[in-house]
């Protein structure tokens, strides 16, 4: 995130995401984004899954590390950084796509810190969760 003038809103938020080659490699989508909360998804492509068949780790951690920061931009601006960030894994990450959900715990001038719940839907479109996060975030700064 990096125009610290102008707020984000969903349409702009997604232009940003659509920025990130990272996220177009994994074709991630904003769903949601606003009011200390944003929600993120990802399909369970075949060369997103580990030998055993689940989603890769590392893709949970980026959709976690991503839905943090857009949620922590609705409160801090648009130019926002991760400070730090863990992740638990709960079950193995089974499903047609996983959902990222953020949200604002706590926040002031200089940081936020938000929680982030990690579920697969199923093509039935039930959801189990795989993961949870948490992480602060800052506001980018030029110095």
């Amino acid at each position: 995130m990096t125009d610290t003038a102008v707020p984000l809103d969903v349409e702009a938020a997604r232009v940003h995401l659509a920025s990130q080659p990272f996220s177009v490699l994994l074709g991630a989508r904003l769903v949601s984004f606003g009011d200390g909360a944003a929600v993120l998804e990802v399909d369970a492509r075949p060369d997103l899954l580990q030998q055993n068949g689940f989603l890769h780790g590392g893709v949970l951690a980026y959709a976690a590390d991503n839905c943090l920061t857009y949620a922590a931009g609705t409160v801090l601006g648009p130019a926002v950084l991760t400070g730090g960030m863990s992740v638990e894994y709960v079950r193995p990450a089974r499903g047609r796509t996983l959902r990222a959900t953020a949200r604002v715990t706590y926040s002031g001038r200089r940081r936020a810190v938000c929680a982030c719940e990690l579920e697969m839907i199923d093509d039935d479109g039930s959801a189990r969760v795989c993961a949870v996060g948490q992480g602060t975030v800052y506001p980018l700064t030029t110095s």
